[in-house]
């Protein structure tokens, strides 16, 4: 295991470079407790530190307020990062349940309403946040194409889609990125997604690369679970399941001190190790944990490394299913 500087990728095949690791933007909103603006400005002060290029946000994280702080936060200190945002998730305002827009329509109005919120003129990414499972990923992926070529973002992409989505919007149009959950503990991307991917010289922007916090020296406890919807919702953090992983990542805790490194550090690594599309986004509150990440983007693993890790961490280890039925909606299913 060697350390380098923090090193470079290239999205898709938009030509953009980004530092192979990023920050995800969704925490500032409050979505696993709440945050200051204050907190998110040093948050935004420490990525650009570390070297980190480009945050990644979206038009539902608060209703609008992750791409507003960022808005207020490049105002005050320039241009210094790269931007993804997205959209096509819908709040239906009479019984608060969630819908999906992928019309051109909804996707162009509301592209305008986050460059607003940002102070840009271009996005550098702009997302698909959710399919519209009626509407054909080929008329989507034509509105995306148009968003394009009308300058107002860079690159396109789509969220958790099937490889098989990403077969028939290609087929129209060149997709530079998909995102979509991938760590130690999702591995499901390695079915099918990464494939695909790495086929179409695909970015591949992996969300939650630490495992919503199982695959770090602080996992979360009980009292964290209980101060997220989102986690008391979640499979993996219900009992007897939360115990079991646990249990189960201390032994990646355990191998990560031996190899002298924080355990995010070793599972950034280890996710940059599985292919050249995969650049992490991870998502914290916490400037020291996001060096933390942010060290794993310089370490390099031998084969020896990574066969001691699948024998701490092997494939299916976790315990409870990575969405409960409710926040499967949306996302698409493939293995």
């Amino acid at each position: 295991m060697t350390n380098t500087a923090l090193p470079s990728r290239i999205l898709g095949q938009s030509g953009l470079s980004l530092t192979a690791i990023g920050l995800g933007a969704m925490n500032i909103s409050g979505f696993y407790g709440p945050s200051t603006e204050e907190e998110a400005f040093a948050l935004f002060d420490k990525a650009a530190e570390l070297g980190i290029d480009h945050l990644d946000t979206s038009n539902v994280y608060g209703m609008g307020h992750s791409e507003e702080v960022i808005g207020r936060y490049l105002a005050s200190r320039g241009p210094i990062f790269r931007i993804a945002t997205k959209a096509g998730i819908c709040s239906d305002p009479k019984t608060g349940g969630r819908f999906y827009d992928n019309s051109r329509g909804h996707l162009t109005a509301s592209l305008e309403a986050s460059l607003a919120r940002l102070g840009l003129e271009a996005v550098d990414l702009f997302y698909v946040h959710r399919r519209e499972a009626a509407r054909p990923i080929e008329e989507v992926t034509e509105s995306l194409a148009e968003l394009k070529a009308s300058g107002r973002t860079k690159a396109v992409g789509f969220s958790e889609i099937s490889p098989a989505s990403l077969d028939r919007a290609m087929a129209v149009h060149l997709v530079d990125a998909v995102q979509s959950e991938y760590s130690l503990a999702t591995r499901a991307p390695e079915l099918g997604l990464v494939q695909a991917c790495e086929r179409h010289a695909v970015a591949l922007v992996a969300f939650s690369p630490v495992g919503r916090g199982f695959l770090t020296d602080t996992p979360p406890d009980m009292a964290r679970v209980e101060g997220s919807a989102f986690l008391r919702s979640n499979p993996r953090f219900h009992e007897p399941n939360f115990a079991y992983n646990l249990a189960s990542s201390d032994r990646f805790r355990q191998l990560a001190a031996d190899f002298e490194a924080p355990a995010a550090s070793l599972a950034i690594a280890w996710l940059l190790s599985r292919s050249e599309t995969v650049i992490p986004i991870p998502g914290t509150r916490s400037p020291r944990h996001l060096e933390e990440a942010a060290r794993g983007a310089t370490m390099r693993l031998g084969a020896e490394d990574l066969a001691r890790i699948e024998e701490a961490l092997p494939p299916g280890w976790a315990h409870g299913d990575r969405y409960s039925e409710t926040q499967w909606h949306g996302p698409e299913r493939f293995a």
